[in-house]
């Protein structure tokens, strides 16, 4: 089996990678968790855990992100990756999430080695993202940038590579089954 469906046979799952893209309140973790919960062997790579184990020195990303954050942004993408690769290998699926825009999501896929390998971007509509941001008890967004902004740099600066899902009016159960049916083959990357 090359893949993975809502209730493989208990032997039968593949594991693999599944990269989770989108923007700030795009639904990524959310999303990815439940994916993780539904299959038998998984993980979940949390990206951003990566940057809070930085205890000094932590240099976060902003609209005009200084040399040093975009270098954190790429070790944190790098730490996600090896971590995906080495739970792949010891026979789990590895679920990675993590904001992946423009030539950082073709190098997250060029540094995770294993295989298979898919890529899903959650790119719901900016108005969706922003009430979606009003009901988080954290915020993705400041005075640099709202959804717009990065939804513009998604869209426009971001290679089309993986399976893109407009999720604007999909329940996170939706999304999840969309994923397991068509990752493996619509967001397959060689």
């Amino acid at each position: 089996m090359t893949g993975i469906t809502s209730t493989p046979p208990q032997d039968a799952e593949t594991n693999g990678v599944i990269v989770i893209s989108g923007i700030s309140a795009a639904g990524k973790s959310t999303v990815a968790q439940a994916l993780a919960e539904r299959l038998t062997r998984s993980v979940h790579v949390r990206g951003d855990f990566f940057r809070r184990m930085i205890v000094n020195g932590q240099v976060n990303m902003t609209a005009d992100a200084p040399p040093e954050a975009v270098a954190q942004l790429r070790l944190r993408h790098r730490l996600a990756a090896a971590s995906a690769d080495a739970y792949c290998r010891a026979g789990f699926t590895a679920i990675v999430q993590d904001v992946l825009l423009g030539e950082h999501l073709a190098e997250i896929t060029e540094s995770i080695t294993s295989r298979p390998l898919a890529v899903v971007v959650l790119a719901p509509d900016p108005e969706a993202v922003a009430e979606r941001e009003r009901k988080r008890a954290k915020s993705g967004y400041g005075p640099d940038w709202q959804p717009q902004d990065l939804d513009r740099i998604l869209r426009d600066g971001t290679p089309r590579i993986g399976l893109w899902l407009d999720t604007s009016a999909q329940t996170v159960d939706e999304t999840v089954d969309e994923i397991l049916k068509r990752a493996w083959t619509e967001g397959a990357i060689a």
